[in-house]
Protein backbone atom coordinates (compact mmCIF):
# COMPACT_ATOMS: atom_id res chain seq x y z
CA UNK A 1 0.00 0.00 0.00
CA UNK A 2 2.85 2.31 0.53
CA UNK A 3 4.44 1.48 -2.50
CA UNK A 4 1.23 2.27 -4.34
CA UNK A 5 0.64 5.31 -2.49
CA UNK A 6 4.49 6.90 -3.06
CA UNK A 7 3.55 6.33 -7.05
CA UNK A 8 0.23 7.99 -6.73
CA UNK A 9 2.45 10.48 -5.05
CA UNK A 10 0.90 10.62 -1.66
CA UNK A 11 2.57 11.28 1.37
CA UNK A 12 2.86 7.53 2.79
CA UNK A 13 3.96 8.17 5.94
CA UNK A 14 0.40 7.55 8.21
CA UNK A 15 -0.68 4.31 6.34
CA UNK A 16 -2.35 1.94 8.77
CA UNK A 17 -1.79 -1.34 7.93
CA UNK A 18 -4.44 -3.49 5.47
CA UNK A 19 -6.05 -6.69 6.90
CA UNK A 20 -4.95 -10.35 5.49
CA UNK A 21 -8.17 -10.27 2.72
CA UNK A 22 -7.62 -6.85 1.21
CA UNK A 23 -3.25 -7.10 1.52
CA UNK A 24 -3.83 -10.22 -0.21
CA UNK A 25 -6.59 -8.61 -3.21
CA UNK A 26 -3.96 -6.15 -3.50
CA UNK A 27 -0.96 -8.10 -4.01
CA UNK A 28 -2.89 -10.05 -6.88
CA UNK A 29 -3.53 -7.23 -8.28
CA UNK A 30 -0.13 -5.55 -7.99
CA UNK A 31 0.75 -9.29 -9.20
CA UNK A 32 -1.64 -9.04 -12.25
CA UNK A 33 -0.40 -5.51 -13.50
CA UNK A 34 3.31 -6.66 -13.15
CA UNK A 35 2.51 -9.53 -15.56
CA UNK A 36 0.68 -7.65 -18.18
CA UNK A 37 3.25 -4.85 -18.22
CA UNK A 38 5.92 -7.92 -18.23
CA UNK A 39 3.98 -9.09 -20.96
CA UNK A 40 3.83 -5.84 -23.05
CA UNK A 41 7.55 -4.58 -22.96
CA UNK A 42 8.28 -8.27 -23.63
CA UNK A 43 6.21 -8.18 -27.07
CA UNK A 44 7.40 -4.25 -27.93
CA UNK A 45 10.90 -5.31 -27.50
CA UNK A 46 10.27 -8.84 -29.53
CA UNK A 47 8.60 -7.01 -31.88
CA UNK A 48 11.39 -4.17 -32.07
CA UNK A 49 13.81 -6.90 -32.47
CA UNK A 50 12.29 -8.04 -35.81
CA UNK A 51 11.79 -4.60 -37.53
CA UNK A 52 15.43 -4.45 -36.51
CA UNK A 53 16.06 -7.86 -38.27
CA UNK A 54 13.78 -7.36 -41.10
CA UNK A 55 15.25 -4.39 -41.82
CA UNK A 56 18.85 -5.47 -41.32
CA UNK A 57 18.01 -8.26 -43.91
CA UNK A 58 16.34 -6.09 -46.30
CA UNK A 59 19.40 -3.84 -46.22
CA UNK A 60 21.68 -6.58 -46.94
CA UNK A 61 19.25 -7.26 -50.02
CA UNK A 62 20.23 -3.86 -51.22
CA UNK A 63 23.49 -4.35 -51.07
CA UNK A 64 23.88 -7.52 -52.19
CA UNK A 65 21.68 -6.17 -55.48
CA UNK A 66 23.88 -2.65 -55.70
CA UNK A 67 27.10 -5.15 -55.91
CA UNK A 68 25.15 -7.26 -58.58
CA UNK A 69 24.25 -4.14 -60.60
CA UNK A 70 27.56 -2.64 -59.94
CA UNK A 71 29.41 -5.55 -61.60
CA UNK A 72 26.69 -5.91 -64.52
CA UNK A 73 27.72 -2.30 -65.41
CA UNK A 74 31.26 -3.39 -65.41
CA UNK A 75 30.84 -6.22 -67.47
CA UNK A 76 28.83 -3.93 -70.36
CA UNK A 77 30.76 -1.36 -69.74
CA UNK A 78 33.89 -3.88 -70.89
CA UNK A 79 31.47 -5.34 -73.67
CA UNK A 80 30.72 -1.20 -75.22
CA UNK A 81 34.49 -1.11 -75.01
CA UNK A 82 35.01 -3.52 -77.29
CA UNK A 83 32.26 -3.06 -79.60
CA UNK A 84 33.59 0.44 -79.80
CA UNK A 85 36.97 -1.16 -80.73
CA UNK A 86 35.57 -3.33 -83.57
CA UNK A 87 33.62 -0.28 -84.68
CA UNK A 88 36.48 1.92 -85.06
CA UNK A 89 38.33 -1.07 -86.83
CA UNK A 90 35.72 -2.33 -89.03
CA UNK A 91 35.73 1.11 -90.84
CA UNK A 92 39.62 0.76 -91.07
CA UNK A 93 39.42 -2.81 -92.34
CA UNK A 94 36.39 -1.96 -94.52
CA UNK A 95 38.93 1.02 -96.45
CA UNK A 96 42.07 -1.73 -96.72
CA UNK A 97 39.68 -3.74 -98.30
CA UNK A 98 38.32 -1.24 -100.66
CA UNK A 99 41.72 0.11 -101.19
CA UNK A 100 43.00 -3.33 -101.75
CA UNK A 101 40.26 -4.12 -104.47
CA UNK A 102 40.98 -0.70 -106.26
CA UNK A 103 44.87 -1.12 -106.39
CA UNK A 104 44.18 -4.68 -108.03
CA UNK A 105 41.77 -2.98 -110.56
CA UNK A 106 44.42 -0.84 -111.29
CA UNK A 107 47.27 -3.39 -111.46
CA UNK A 108 44.61 -5.17 -114.25
CA UNK A 109 44.09 -2.23 -116.09
CA UNK A 110 47.95 -1.28 -116.13
CA UNK A 111 48.56 -4.89 -117.13
CA UNK A 112 47.04 -4.74 -119.75
CA UNK A 113 47.70 -1.34 -121.30
CA UNK A 114 51.55 -2.12 -120.30
CA UNK A 115 51.58 -5.56 -122.32
CA UNK A 116 55.80 -5.53 -123.29
CA UNK A 117 56.72 -6.82 -126.43
CA UNK A 118 59.57 -7.92 -124.51
CA UNK A 119 59.61 -10.74 -122.34
CA UNK A 120 57.75 -10.63 -118.87
CA UNK A 121 61.25 -11.90 -117.35
CA UNK A 122 63.48 -8.50 -118.08
CA UNK A 123 62.19 -5.43 -115.95
CA UNK A 124 62.61 -2.00 -118.00
CA UNK A 125 64.37 0.78 -116.61
CA UNK A 126 63.49 4.10 -116.65
CA UNK A 127 66.53 6.06 -117.76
Amino acid sequence: MRTKMRIMGFSAAAVKPLNEGAAAELGAELLGEGIIFMTACSCLMLEYWRHQLQHLRKEKERRVAREELRGEVGHLGLALEELQAQVHAAPTQLALEELRAQLQEVRAVLCLQDVPPASPAEPESEE
